[in-house]
């Protein structure tokens, strides 16, 4: 999509796609959906977003993000953030 809408080159994304494979990615296969929702009710998320934060806490991770809400709901949840070095990011507490 974004080759067709002339966003990226087409060696610009056999570049991404290169170092993307060279990082070391795990998938999650088991997420605790009853936590995800209730994250969601809770903290006025949406369930993706839920799930992101749902795996951070679940892990004992930090959670890189740049939307306010889910900075807000990390923050609430006792979630770390992972500072982005330009002095305005905190990482929040864990519970």
């Amino acid at each position: 999509m974004n080759e067709r809408r002339r966003r990226i080159t087409e060696s610009g994304t056999a570049s991404f796609l290169l170092n993307l494979s060279l990082l070391r990615l795990r998938i999650d296969r088991s997420p605790d959906e009853n936590a995800i929702l209730r994250l969601a009710r809770s903290q006025m998320l949406s369930v993706y977003d839920a799930a992101y934060l749902e795996l951070a806490q679940r892990e004992g991770l930090p959670l890189a993000t740049q939307d306010a809400d889910l900075r807000r709901a990390a923050a609430g949840e006792g979630v770390a953030l992972v500072s982005s070095g330009d002095g305005e990011d905190t990482e929040s507490p864990r519970k």
